[in-house]
């Protein structure tokens, strides 16, 4: 993976990879296979991301593990799905925002395609993934099957369009562009404050219209009838946005920050990552995390957003290097030698260690 490196460790390999045992294997030779097999015998989920096909020209592909253990649940995650006619294209996460539909809602209106800034087609396919597992691992425990999933990266993308598709399947118009603004509420966008910061204010109904105008000193805009209830501000929107823009942008955003809080009216700051990781309540909530890493010494990552209140989440583990834990998980979990290992090292396991 690419920089930013720490101690030669990639940024981005550390920031998804805590608590887990990395092994390589040359998976074209025979004998890499025969220790994946061993693996399936042993596993309850296998998973790929390969192009689709390729695993099968590696014998690893569902029917070869199948065979091996009829109880795997396996799972492959590609571009566009194990069947055509886009199975063969090569997939990057900005093609799958543009096909999927989230490009060309992104952004400022009349502006160039605007993609979003995180890989959100790989997060939300990635969740897809564990909520098939889940469910195919309890009709496993009824029927004592296994079976094959296949997550399409652009399937899930699309699965999320959600009400913007909800809008052009009523209307048949495509929505565009609206920044961070709402289409059917108003005002519910980013607003600049007076120390050059941003603030989104969310008003879902005229209750809390009332509220945000009465803690603005905005009686005026009350009194406005084309402002009256939220249908009024969606018709009159052209008009009233630059009048809230003048009145958030006569404070800055901390002075905001008490007024609405204080009547309830819901907001958010426009948090840059240093924002984010010194928040008392994110910090409190635990999504910061400081692990010793053997090798970038000591790395912070994102912790974990799920709370259980009897098995709580536990990071054990950094995330490791290439190979970390070849010799092991061959050791200790398939019983192989150290004489063993020593010889498959170089042509079956490179980069063990």
């Amino acid at each position: 993976m690419g920089p930013p490196f720490i101690e030669g460790e990639s940024a981005y390999f550390l920031s998804i990879n805590r608590n887990r045992k990395s092994i390589t294997l040359n998976l074209k030779n025979e004998k890499a296979r025969e220790i994946a097999y061993k693996l399936t015998e042993l596993s309850d989920v296998a998973k790929e991301n390969f192009t689709p096909g390729f695993s099968k020209r590696l014998g690893l592909d569902y029917e070869a593990l199948k065979r091996v253990n009829p109880k795997i649940i396996y799972c492959s995650i590609s571009g566009f799905g194990q069947d055509r006619p886009y199975r063969d294209w090569p997939s990057y996460d900005i093609a799958i925002q543009t096909m999927g539909g989230f490009v060309s809602i992104t952004g400022e209106p009349n502006r160039p395609p605007v993609r979003i800034g995180v890989a959100v087609p790989d997060m939300i396919s990635g969740m897809h993934v564990v909520m098939s597992i889940l469910p195919a691992l309890r009709a496993r425990e009824r029927t004592g099957m296994g079976q094959w999933i296949d997550i399409s990266r652009l399937d899930s993308t699309v699965s999320v369009m959600t009400y913007i598709a909800g809008y052009y399947f009523t209307i048949g118009e495509n929505p565009r562009p609206a920044g961070s603004s709402h289409p059917t509420i108003v005002p519910y966008q980013g607003f600049k404050c007076k120390d050059g910061t941003y603030l989104i204010v969310a008003i879902g109904n005229d209750t809390h219209w009332e509220l945000m105008c009465n803690a603005a000193e905005a009686v005026h805009l009350l009194r406005d009838l084309k402002f009256t209830h939220n249908a009024d501000r969606v018709e009159n929107g052209s008009e009233l946005i630059p009048k809230l823009e003048r009145i958030f942008s006569s404070k800055p955003r901390e002075g905001w920050f008490s007024l609405l809080t204080e009547v309830g009216v819901p907001y958010g700051p426009v948090y840059a990552m240093s924002e984010i990781f010194t928040d008392p309540h994110v910090l409190h909530r635990g999504m910061l995390l400081e692990m010793r890493h053997p090798k970038a010494g000591k790395a912070r990552l994102i912790g974990n957003p799920m709370k259980f209140s009897e098995t709580p989440v536990q990071i054990k583990t950094p995330p490791p290097w290439l190979g970390e834990r070849t010799a092991e998980v061959l050791k200790n979990l398939l019983g192989y030698s150290d004489d063993d290992i020593l010889k498959l090292r170089l042509e079956v396991c490179p980069h063990a260690c």
